[in-house]
């Protein structure tokens, strides 16, 4: 029996130890089971782009109460808006050109509290002639007839600025999945974002 030289016996434990690796190597990763992004989550992820917004919609519709912060446009002008919203009415303020005011409705009365710079600028609902003094922090009732009512009354409408802020523009598509104020969420974008983006809740109701 002719023995292996030394040489041989090496290069053979070298390729053993290779294949055994290999082996080792597809084994492990045959043993792997694939992450699932949406586990632990409302499953909402799992669904097409369009059927989350339609989701995220229904939610925002059926919330007792919402609160709205940020910038919309409506006849060519921005308003910025904190807002607190429910079915029958709401609170909150509104800025535009560095004037702010705030407004309250209760059913369809709807009443505005302003500064007196603001009343000086002529800020005031059509037909009132007190002077700017005595309306300076104080709610004043805004006519359902005045020409502003019902733009006015728009700014504390839920479902119309949901309507409004919801609505994405172009084909609709899934984005990103980031965190926002520490919660799972799944981006829709409208027409690759240049339309809108919803980012909407992986946990619990889909806001």
């Amino acid at each position: 029996m002719t023995a292996f030289p030394p040489a041989a016996r090496a290069r053979r434990a070298a390729l053993i130890g290779v294949v055994c690796a290999g082996l080792t190597a597809v084994l492990t990763a045959c043993g792997e089971e694939p992450v699932d992004p949406d586990k632990g989550t409302n499953g909402v992820g799992r669904l097409s782009a369009p059927a989350i917004e339609a989701k995220a919609r229904d939610a925002a519709r059926e919330a007792e109460s919402v609160r709205l912060s940020g910038t919309v446009v409506s006849k060519g002008r921005s308003y910025k808006l904190d807002m607190r919203l429910k079915e029958d009415g709401g609170t909150g303020s509104v800025t535009s050109k560095g004037s702010t005011f705030e407004l309250l409705r209760i059913d369809d009365e709807l009443f505005m509290k302003a500064g007196a710079d603001f009343w000086d600028n002529g800020g005031q609902p059509s037909g009132s002639d007190e002077a700017a003094g005595k309306l300076e922090d104080k709610y004043v009732k805004v006519p359902d007839d005045d020409p502003v009512y019902d733009q006015l009354r728009g700014f504390t409408d839920k479902d119309v600025l949901l309507d409004g802020l919801l609505g994405l523009h172009g084909k609709l598509g899934k984005g990103e999945r980031p965190k926002v104020g520490g919660v799972r969420t799944i981006e829709v974008t409208g027409g690759k974002g240049t339309g809108g983006t919803l980012a909407v809740s992986l946990l619990g109701t889909p806001y």
